[in-house]
């Protein structure tokens, strides 16, 4: 493997770390204390997961652009000639990375968690404090509505992040700015849909922490999940992406003026 491949797998690993270890933090905060210090200022949630999508990209994106997201992966593979020869490697390094991240929480608020579970007379095994670490339905969503919705909502998310990046675009943030925008659109996302099944949006923010609850004592309440549910963050998103970045490139891009002008000069000497 050549070192800046390697660089840019690590990249994905460390956003997705970072990511986690500070999202998946302020769920525990929102969760496990009563009273909650967001239960009254949820926006205080969603505009922290922003900001640690905003500190990765900072942090990652010289070196492999902070996808951070299998589904952005996919996305810029179909629409922005991202090689599918990196797709594979890019999703598991950001899936070891959400891992990661999930451990470092656990090491920070386990005793909270069993506290928790315990003042609620819960098991890990029953689910207690799972919401800490990977998404579930909420009231009246059913698995398959849960679908749909991780559809949309991903779509929104990676048809905002193509129009942000958009270097035809004249009234995109400036390369300084992108990464702060982006982290907005996250906390947009969340503060107006989020708590339909936590926003997920993400196949490797959910699976990673999935995968070690399941390995730290949630076992089936983590996989397959109730209502076999685990897939769906995973499968959904993915589909939407796709469908985010193809709704951008249909019903934007090719209207771009400074598109238009660029190519009519290629053909035009």
């Amino acid at each position: 493997m050549k070192k800046a491949f390697l660089g840019e797998l690590i990249a994905e690993a460390v956003a997705m770390f970072i990511i986690i270890a500070i999202g998946d933090s302020v769920a525990a905060m929102y969760t496990l204390y009563d009273p909650s210090p967001y239960q009254t200022a949820y926006w205080g949630v969603c505009i922290t997961w922003g900001l640690a999508v905003t500190i990765a990209i900072y942090t990652t994106a010289s070196i492999s652009g902070c996808h951070a997201n299998p589904a952005v992966t996919l996305a810029l593979a179909f629409f922005r000639k991202f090689s599918w020869s990196k797709v594979v490697p890019y999703c598991l390094a950001q899936v070891a990375g959400g891992f990661l991240g999930a451990a470092t929480v656990y090491a920070l608020f386990s005793p909270v968690i069993d506290r928790f579970n315990a003042l609620h007379h819960l098991t890990r095994a029953s689910g207690g404090a799972a919401g800490v670490f990977f998404t579930h339905p909420s009231l009246a969503i059913t698995p398959m509505h849960a679908f749909t919705d991780q559809i949309i909502l991903t779509g929104i998310l990676v048809f905002g992040i193509f129009a942000i990046t958009e270097q035809y675009n004249e009234q995109a943030p400036g390369a300084n700015s992108g990464a702060l925008i982006i982290g907005f659109l996250v906390a947009a996302i969340g503060a107006s849909m989020g708590y339909l099944e936590a926003w997920a949006i993400n196949p490797a923010r959910d699976f990673g922490p999935r995968l070690f609850c399941f390995l730290t004592g949630w076992g089936s309440s983590a996989l397959p999940s109730p209502d076999n549910y685990w897939w769906i963050p995973i499968v959904a998103p993915l589909i939407g992406g796709v469908v985010g970045g193809g709704a951008y490139q249909l019903l934007i891009h090719q209207f771009l003026p400074t598109r238009n002008r660029a190519i009519t000069a290629q053909m035009n000497p």
